[in-house]
């Protein structure tokens, strides 16, 4: 790993200053906001002063009542999009066509959260046979300083796909605001594991079914910061990301890798409209610096049914609706 941190030092500075001066909070994957509260009271006008009645000041039931609202130990939050195609840092997992995704939240006032998403696949994205990705994720989050740190693991799951197709990634996040924008720089990490092993060196030999070498196992490392910036007095919110991979230079064990030509970078610059509490609508520009020319030792696993490239720019559309 010495060796594949000193090739990310760029990439860990880009991170880095995406997590500077004064934090505000963060919305992410567990939503640990407390419920809204609400306020009863009855006032009574003032009567003019011919009638000689004293004035009486506004009553508020609940504190007359002793009684003060409580705010919930536990919440829960979900979304449900459907979106013109699903990438995964840059990488298309539904064969460039739509996805239908979906999940929860489950977080305590503690900081503590657990929940899943899933996702439709499809061509490189099914990992053996797997026609759906599960991921279950449980974190913490605490405040730090203005800002918020947030860190935990995700386990990527592929139902009925080949074995050793699951791994895990542990993840850390470090959110907050500088002046109108949204930062937030993330790094994860997943340990040496079979399913992100180089078992295959070439497409050709993945086709055909011989592994160069079975049973390999590797790591991967990604880094990535974000920003959002809400236009005032609009219901919309740009965003950009940046991205950086860094793992095995092949193929895993099913013929996929989460880092295909080892390290790459991706990118992109969208918005996010709100015309209504609860839905959004999106729309993003994606792309990657992999080139036909580096991924070509990876086909024919690397393409489209058509022989398309899966890491091309494309401009993604989605809607969501969420609770």
């Amino acid at each position: 790993m010495s060796i594949r941190f000193a090739s990310a030092a760029s990439a860990v500075a880009l991170a880095a200053c995406f997590a500077t001066p004064a934090f505000a909070g963060e919305a992410n994957a567990a939503n640990i906001g407390p419920a809204a509260e609400t306020e009863t009271e009855i006032t009574v006008t003032e009567a003019p002063a011919s009638a000689g009645l004293p004035v009486l000041a506004p009553i508020d039931l609940s504190e007359a009542m002793g009684q003060e609202e409580a705010t919930p130990a536990i919440t829960i939050s979900g979304s449900a999009t459907l979106a013109s195609d699903y990438r995964f840092r840059g990488v298309s997992q539904t064969d460039e066509g739509m996805a239908i995704q979906g999940g929860f939240t489950i977080a305590h006032e503690s900081g503590f959260y657990l929940g899943t998403w899933g996702s439709n696949l499809a061509g490189w994205g099914t990992f053996g046979g797997a026609n759906m990705e599960l991921d279950i994720y449980a974190g913490y989050k605490l405040p730090v300083g203005e800002g918020t740190l947030d860190f935990g693991g995700t386990w990527f799951m592929y139902p009925s796909g080949a074995d050793t197709t699951d791994f895990v990634e542990f993840y850390a996040k470090l959110s907050g605001a500088v002046g109108p924008l949204g930062l937030t720089a993330t790094v994860a990490y997943a340990p040496s594991q079979e399913a992100l092993g180089r078992v295959f060196f070439t497409g050709a030999r993945a086709a055909a079914g011989l592994p160069n070498d079975p049973g390999d196992k590797e790591d991967n490392l990604y880094l990535a910061g974000d920003a959002t910036y809400g236009i005032a007095d609009t219901p919309i919110t740009l965003k950009a990301h940046i991205g950086y991979s860094d793992g095995n230079p092949g193929l895993g064990p099913n013929g996929t890798s989460i880092a295909p030509t080892g390290t790459y970078f991706d990118w992109s610059l969208g918005a996010d409209i709100v015309p209504v509490s609860g839905l959004t609508l999106s729309v993003a520009y994606v792309d990657t610096d992999i080139s036909d020319r580096e991924s070509a030792y990876l086909l024919p696993n690397f393409a489209t049914l058509a022989g398309n490239s899966i890491a091309d720019a494309t401009v993604v559309f989605s809607v969501t609706a969420s609770f």
